[in-house]
């Protein structure tokens, strides 16, 4: 099974840029779906982007679309999150995903991935 670890995560003030990375370990990375979600406090997690296992394929949350590009490079089994432009409503702990084996179209339900990394800290400053 894959085994999912993100990193660069921080404090931000509004307008700047932070990239998130997920290292995968383990499992079948380079088949599987991949996908970042959010959970800001106090509220539920969100869908924020999803990229096929190929990479030709990416789908990204109306809220994020246009600032956020996911990216992913199979040989190093890693997938990144570039986040632009961030707004103080992108605080949130940002998890990445691997979906579920047999998924092979990107979804937004977060029941479609599994497992998952323990999450990294964004928070944006006004």
């Amino acid at each position: 099974q894959v085994q999912l670890v993100e990193s660069g995560g921080g404090l931000v003030q509004a307008g700047g840029s932070l990239r998130l990375s997920c290292s995968a370990s383990g499992g079948t990375f380079s088949r599987s779906v991949m996908g970042w979600f959010r959970q800001p406090p106090g509220k539920e997690q969100e869908f924020v982007a999803g990229m096929s296992w190929s990479g030709g394929s990416t789908y990204y949350a109306d809220s994020v679309k246009g600032r956020f590009t996911i990216s992913r490079d199979n040989a190093k089994n890693t997938v990144t999150l570039q986040m632009n432009s961030l707004k103080p409503d992108d605080t949130a702990v940002y998890y990445c995903a691997a979906g579920r084996f047999g998924l092979v179209g990107i979804s937004r339900d977060a029941r479609d991935f599994g497992p998952w990394g323990q999450g990294t800290q964004v928070t944006v400053s006004s």
